[in-house]
């Protein structure tokens, strides 16, 4: 079982990286928060992983920090939500504002994130309430590092997300008159929080 990689970074998109340890390349999928974190290419890298095994595949998700992965194993623990759905989830909404909002029964909030529709949503209040009532989440110290980035890479990988042509474009355009910073990581943190924002109702998926 692998719990942990520690290598270097051959490669990072926004859902997933490739990590060589050792001359070995493995292919990792991540939040879009681990991304943001993340250093340059060639860096060398920890990420603690979550792994599945199926017969036809063996699968690793990967994040920087001990409490997104204990979260999002929590997540794939509810009827319904497997890991892609669970690093979309991650994607969609922080650590800081996902676990209130999962103990405050907030269905708008959650129905917001793509792929989350309003029974997944309420299956992960009912099964989930309960044990992240007693649980803490403490805040990370870890600050994102930030790469260069364009307004056009940010509308795609929104779009990757889920999210809608337009719905995606007016977050984007919100997030820069606000003044958040024109790199990728920064400019695609900002508009999420447009998206998922409970005051927006813009925010609608494709799916």
């Amino acid at each position: 079982m692998i719990a942990q990689l520690r290598g270097t970074l051959g490669d990072k998109r926004p859902n997933q990286v490739l990590v060589d340890v050792g001359g070995v390349g493995y292919l990792v999928h991540i939040p879009l928060s681990t991304f943001y974190a993340l250093g340059d290419l060639h860096s060398n890298i920890t990420l603690l992983i979550h792994m599945q095994v199926r017969e036809d595949a063996i699968s690793l998700y990967g994040f920087l920090s001990a409490r997104e992965k204990h979260l999002f194993e929590l997540l794939i623990s509810a009827s319904g939500v497997g890991p892609s759905l669970g690093l979309k989830i991650l994607s969609g909404m922080s650590v800081d504002d996902l676990v209130p909002a999962v103990r405050a029964g907030d269905l708008p909030r959650l129905t917001r994130i793509p792929g989350v529709g309003r029974k997944t949503a309420e299956r992960i209040i009912v099964e989930l309430r309960d044990k992240l009532a007693a649980e803490e989440f403490p805040e990370d110290a870890r600050k994102p590092v930030t790469t260069t980035g364009a307004t056009g890479d940010v509308v795609s990988a929104l779009l990757n997300l889920g999210y809608d042509q337009h719905a995606a474009e007016q977050a984007v355009e919100r997030a820069g008159k606000k003044g958040a910073p024109e790199t990728f990581e920064s400019l695609l943190r900002s508009a999420l929080q447009e998206l998922t924002a409970p005051s927006q109702n813009t925010a609608r998926a494709v799916r």
